[in-house]
């Protein structure tokens, strides 16, 4: 399939070459500096995305859609592994995308609704989706220093250095709104589960 053929070759020197790319965009903000690093992922981009979409004309879309997310949030992030942050990227954005939706599911009825065993299943997934639902209404009561180290830390998998980097709070800080945001999600978690 021409739209995910990976044209170029990633040998025991991409990382290092893709640190060098990354930081050639974020100087210079060329987007053909962008295409280069992105193309070379963009066969693994797709398969993510396939894997939850299931669905070939889904999954194309938003591999375009998370290459218009990376003209704006790699300019602003220091990434140390860029296909491991891609990656991370790619889930979050697929993560989003069934989480809106989700939010406006389309549900066939048939004669014998009540004794369909496929309901049984279709709890199992709707318990996921709202546990993940539950998580991100918490997410927003934490104060935003919790909430942007809550992110960084567990979300897009920075280490504490990395994170006092990005947010410019102190590493004492950032390791205290880490914990007590953990807390504090916990506990919202908790709270809205019992419900």
């Amino acid at each position: 399939m021409k739209f995910i053929k990976n044209t170029s070759r990633v040998g025991e020197n991409a990382t290092q070459d893709d640190l060098s790319l990354v930081a050639a965009y974020q100087e210079s903000g060329d987007l053909e500096v962008l295409g280069k690093l992105y193309n070379r992922y963009m066969h693994l981009v797709f398969g993510v995305c396939f894997n939850y979409f299931k669905d070939e004309e889904q999954s194309k879309d938003a591999v375009m859609q998370i290459f218009e997310e990376l003209v704006k949030k790699l300019r602003v992030h220091q990434v140390q592994n860029f296909k491991s942050w891609l990656h991370v990227l790619t889930r979050n954005h697929c993560l989003m995308a069934l989480r809106k939706s989700s939010k406006n599911p389309t549900v066939s009825i048939e004669e014998n609704f009540v004794e369909n065993d496929e309901l049984v299943h279709l709890d199992i997934d709707n318990t996921k989706e709202t546990q993940l639902t539950i998580m991100e209404k918490c997410m927003e009561t934490l104060s935003e220093e919790q909430r942007k180290s809550v992110d960084l830390f567990y979300l897009q998998e920075k280490c504490y250095k990395e994170v006092a980097d990005i947010t410019g709070y102190d590493m004492l800080k950032v390791k205290s709104y880490i914990q007590n945001g953990k807390r504090n999600l916990k506990i919202c978690i908790e709270k809205n589960s019992g419900q």
